[in-house]
């Protein structure tokens, strides 16, 4: 098993719904269990233009090779309608693998640690969020690299259920995602 992190946003359509369902379809994936997810995000968008996206991180514990695991997020990323019209294009949904372990990976097509992870609010706050004493490999602890961000908008969302404590709700949600079934169900 190896213990990887993921950026997700969106700003296309629904995007709070979509990456709730996103969460979702990872957590029913029997190669991949959903450890711990941040809260809600909102973020201005950051070279490029557009509405404000939502974003959250997610930690997992897979049995995917780093290749396997990048095409399961290209083919949930398919599922809610991404499309690639262009770079920095908005999106109903983005799913960029930040972590991978210890690995560290330069591939035209993959690099991780994702190479602008530390230059961008709405991956290194939820993160911090999730793991406070975060090592990035090769680079240090994520929370040293938070001043640099601090000039980029972000807005923690309030949670639509005040019903219970916010991080029981996201244990039960995570505990519960493999019978919820997102609208028009998983790859």
């Amino acid at each position: 098993m190896t213990v990887a992190y993921l950026g997700l946003g969106a700003n296309l359509g629904d995007a709070r719904q979509t990456l709730k369902d996103a969460v979702v379809c990872l957590a029913q994936q029997h190669t991949v269990t959903v450890l711990a997810k941040s809260s809600l995000y909102r973020t201005a968008p950051i070279d490029a233009g557009g509405d404000d996206y939502l974003n959250l991180v997610v930690k997992l514990d897979t049995t995917l090779p780093v290749r396997h695991l990048l095409a399961l997020c290209h083919k949930i990323e398919h599922h809610f309608g991404r499309e690639r019209p262009f770079r920095n294009a908005p999106r109903t949904l983005d799913l960029d693998i930040l972590l991978f372990g210890e690995h560290a990976i330069d591939e035209p097509d993959l690099i991780v640690p994702h190479p602008r992870m530390t230059e961008r609010a709405f991956v290194l706050v939820p993160l911090v969020e999730i793991e406070p004493e975060l090592i990035i490999p090769q680079r240090g602890r994520a929370d040293a690299f938070l001043a640099a961000v601090a000039d980029q908008r972000i807005e923690k969302m309030k949670s639509p259920c005040q019903c219970i404590a916010p991080n029981a709700a996201d244990a039960i949600r995570t505990e519960d995602a493999r019978q919820d079934t997102p609208k028009g169900g998983c790859p």
